[in-house]
């Protein structure tokens, strides 16, 4: 009696489901696919922004000291010194020494400035001399600092700061005597109302333009990146333990035991793209200032060409790096051939975004990583031309057909079973 004839993809399911367990109970697999994001994303655009926000206002309650230098014959201006003042600067004067010259030149200073920065007793020295012009007041400065050094980095950007809002005052007075303003001198073409007014896109399509420059690129790293750790370990892995023999001894054929491992690698790679796309939007979401993004509105169509373009993508990225990592014989070998894969996913992506997607040419939605990156540029722009989809679809599908029938070719060969040593 003859045996029930068998469906090929059972058992590859069956692989599958065998190699997910794995990966599921391997805990450095949880934590780079999905402890990782879930820490990394919101301390780069949630803690950080706040942690640099803390380091601000820590900055600007320091009280700076700054040395004033002065001709002898010449007044310390009573209005800068009440903007150093608000500027929580201290001040300490001294003697300009005559015929110093060059005001930037520090000459004897140099020295002495960059001793006394280190010792936090002075954080720059103001040097003033007035002169004589046709505006009610005349000044040449220079700020001298170590630029070494945060606080007097900090101390010559108060100063500079407080200078220019001095300046504008010298030139409202100046101005004041010819009846204009600083306004009407400067600015005589003017922008009548609110400049963002006149931008006729809504909150939800600028959060879209944004986020369609964003999008890809990550895609991109992080597809190939999420698929990296599985597809080692599932062949070079094995291989290193000696649990490659095994399995090459059941049952199932070697196309079988491929599309098994390509299958758990693709739905985990997937999977963890898709989770990092979703915790990058939440934490996205919380640095977009009120009123100016909005959250994108798309459309059944472009939500299911951009979670197409991910998956036909991770598909393609897994099978590629499968086939790569079965050549290794072992971890190391295999890390080592993959690391540099990622810049052949990450250029194109990277050129990707400075396509113009106005009158583009169609060849650019057949080109490889190019097609899938341009895909999810339209689907968060809300763009759903059908050429488009049917070509970077179709292309995406014969990659990915390639890409598998190559890591089948690779994992045909016979050295596959030799025994590591």
């Amino acid at each position: 009696m003859s045996e029930p004839k068998r469906w090929p993809g059972r058992v590859a399911l069956v692989v599958a489901k065998k190699e997910l367990l794995d990966l599921v109970r391997d805990w450095r697999t949880l934590v780079a696919l999905v402890l990782v994001p879930l820490i990394i994303l919101p301390l780069l655009f949630i803690a950080l922004p706040l942690f640099l926000e803390g380091e601000i206002e820590e900055l600007d309650s320091i009280q700076l000291n700054v040395v004033v230098q002065l001709s002898v014959a010449d007044d310390f201006p009573e209005a800068l010194d009440t903007l150093l003042q608000d500027a929580n600067i201290s001040l300490l004067f001294e003697q300009l020494e005559p015929g110093q010259g060059n005001l930037s030149e520090p000459g004897g200073d140099e020295e002495r400035l960059r001793l006394a920065v280190r010792n936090g007793s002075t954080h720059a020295i103001l040097r003033l001399e007035e002169t004589s012009t046709n505006s009610t007041e005349s000044w040449n400065y220079a700020i001298l600092h170590d630029s070494t050094s945060e606080l007097s980095r900090e101390a010559r950007g108060r100063l500079l700061d407080s200078i220019s809002d001095w300046e504008e005052d010298i030139m409202a007075a100046n101005l004041a005597e010819v009846g204009l303003t600083i306004d009407e001198a400067t600015n005589p073409i003017r922008w009548d109302g609110d400049f963002t007014a006149a931008d006729v896109s809504t909150a939800a399509e600028s959060a879209g333009f944004v986020l369609s420059m964003l999008i890809p690129l990550l895609i991109a790293v992080w597809s190939a990146s999420a698929a990296m750790q599985p597809s080692i370990d599932l062949t070079a892995g094995e291989r290193e333990r000696g649990t490659m023999e095994s399995l090459l001894c059941t049952a199932a054929t070697r196309m079988e035991l491929l599309f098994g491992k390509w299958l758990a690698v693709a739905i985990v790679g997937s999977g963890a793209v898709l989770l990092q796309i979703a915790i990058f939007l939440a934490a996205f979401s919380f640095l977009l200032p009120a009123g100016f993004f909005g959250i994108p509105e798309l459309g059944p169509v472009s939500i299911l060409s951009l979670v197409l373009s991910v998956i036909l993508f991770a598909t393609s990225v897994v099978a590629i790096e499968l086939a790569l990592a079965v050549r290794a014989r072992s971890v190391k070998e295999a890390g080592t051939t993959l690391a540099p894969l990622l810049m052949a996913f990450i250029a194109p992506a990277l050129f990707a975004q400075f396509v113009n997607l106005e009158g583009i040419e169609l060849w650019w939605f057949a080109a490889p990583v190019f097609n899938v990156c341009l895909a999810m540029r339209e689907a968060l722009l809300g763009i759903n031309d059908p050429v488009h989809i049917a070509i970077w679809a179709s292309t995406s599908v014969f990659y990915a057909i390639l890409a598998v029938g190559w890591a089948s070719k690779q994992f045909n060969r016979e050295d596959l079973v030799e025994s590591i040593n």
